[in-house]
């Protein structure tokens, strides 16, 4: 791309990917006005937006629903073509989180006019590579001038009415599955600040930019119980609304969670995104932490991951056999995390020791 190749679009914007999403603080206080009860009425909806499920499901057939789901954001590494990727790559995830295939898809581009042209081509290339990787077809999508470059999908998928998976259905018993290791919100805030170089952003991207399509497969195969995936407002963000929305608790071991190379020491040293605060602030309420548990862990499991793995609750005795199938799909990073327990009030809904 020649001079091109000078553009640090993380510079552009002052907040990095998922890490720019509306604080869950803010945002439920903007829905709590809204009236949503004509919407549950609808005898043909099957996931709607009351348990913050990842995508929204709307049978359209007696064997045949849609998924629907949109994510855009603001530019997490400096390359255009991978951003593109890893942009496109967290939208489809939200399809493969509900146990869906993507069908079509739609780009969401917010463009400075000040920029070359080419750089937005690349944006929109790498994110074309990654939907057609996923089997999925462009139709077209929309573009609104922005001083902030932002770039996402609106993604459809289809799935039978009786497989969709949503995160309402964990069950005590259950094992907790993640696919992907955590530390994207910090690794990408160490980069725009100067702590990390391109190499330090690695592994990151090659997580960010790896669809969940073999996971969601394989918990199709397998069959699971509940399933989410973990974006931006962190592991305990998601692993509440799906144990708040199942009403069970969930105990994680903080030793159990995979972390990428170098994310505890960037924490130590302070570099924790505005998202990380944020989470936490508005999460923490129904979190518990038991022993001997540091600051660095806890700002990790609130941590504002992009395009992050999927969060999977699977009935125990299914687990060593979904462990295996993940193994041979290649998915290596994923962990068993923890587990599903029955909750009674005054319970908090995590506990992590």
């Amino acid at each position: 791309m020649g001079e091109n190749n000078k553009v640090r679009l993380t510079q552009l914007s002052s907040k990095a990917g998922c890490a720019a999403k509306f604080g869950p603080g803010n945002l439920s206080k903007v829905m709590a006005y809204m009236n949503v009860q004509e919407q549950k009425d609808d005898p043909n909806l099957i996931v709607g937006f009351s348990t913050c499920d990842d995508a929204g499901v709307y049978r359209i057939a007696p064997d045949y629903a849609l998924i629907q789901t949109v994510d855009f954001f603001t530019p997490i590494v400096d390359d255009p073509y991978t951003f593109g990727a890893i942009a496109a790559t967290n939208a489809l995830s939200d399809v493969y989180a509900m146990g869906g295939t993507p069908l079509t898809a739609l780009n969401i581009c917010c463009f400075s006019t000040g920029m070359d042209p080419e750089v937005y081509a690349q944006i929109l290339q790498g994110g074309l590579d990654k939907i057609t990787e996923a089997g999925a077809v462009l139709l077209g999508g929309h573009t609104v001038t922005d001083n902030e470059v932002k770039y996402g999908v609106s993604v459809t998928g289809y799935i039978h009415p009786e497989k969709v998976l949503a995160n309402r259905g964990a069950k005590p018993g259950d094992v907790l599955i993640l696919t992907k290791p955590l530390g994207t919100g910090v690794i990408s805030t160490a980069f725009k600040s100067g702590m990390i170089d391109e190499e330090g952003m690695q592994e990151a991207i090659t997580s960010m930019s790896t669809l969940n399509k073999a996971a969601s497969e394989v918990i199709q195969q397998i069959g699971v119980n509940a399933c989410t995936d973990v974006t931006g407002f962190g592991l305990a963000g998601h692993m509440y609304e799906l144990a708040s929305a199942s009403n069970v608790k969930l105990k994680i071991k903080l030793s159990k969670l995979p972390v990428m190379q170098g994310v505890p020491e960037l924490i130590e040293k302070g570099c924790i995104p505005g998202g990380g605060y944020a989470n936490r602030s508005h999460y923490e309420k129904w979190v518990a932490f038991e022993g001997n548990v540091s600051e660095a862990e806890k700002a990790l499991v609130f941590d504002p991951q992009t395009s992050g793995g999927l969060l999977i609750s699977v009935p125990g005795e299914k687990s060593e056999a979904l462990g295996k199938a993940l193994s041979e799909k290649n998915v290596l990073r994923y962990e068993v995390i923890g587990e599903v327990l029955e909750r009674n009030e005054p319970d908090r809904y995590i506990t992590f020791l």
